[in-house]
C-alpha cells in the first residue's frame, strides 16, 4: 500500500462535529470520513480528463463556521 501524506487541518468545532456525525452514520473514523469526503470531491470533479460543474467553486450555502 502506498504510504500515505499527513496533513495537518483545523476545523471549526461545529464542522468538525458535522463530519464526527457523518462518519460515525457511515462506520468510519473522522480520518477515514475526510479522506472519503476528499477522494469523491477529486473524482466527481474530474470525468474524462476534463473538470465538470461551473459552479463547483461557489461557496455553499450553508453555515459551518
Amino acid at each position: 500500500m502506498a504510504e500515505k501524506k499527513q496533513v495537518p487541518l483545523r476545523l471549526s468545532e461545529k464542522l468538525y462535529s458535522a463530519i464526527a456525525a457523518w462518519a460515525e452514520d457511515d462506520f468510519r473514523s473522522v480520518n477515514g470520513q475526510i479522506e472519503y469526503l476528499l477522494s469523491e470531491c477529486v473524482r466527481q470533479r474530474k470525468k474524462d480528463g476534463k473538470y465538470v460543474g461551473e459552479e463547483i467553486d461557489k461557496p455553499l450555502d450553508i453555515d459551518i463556521k
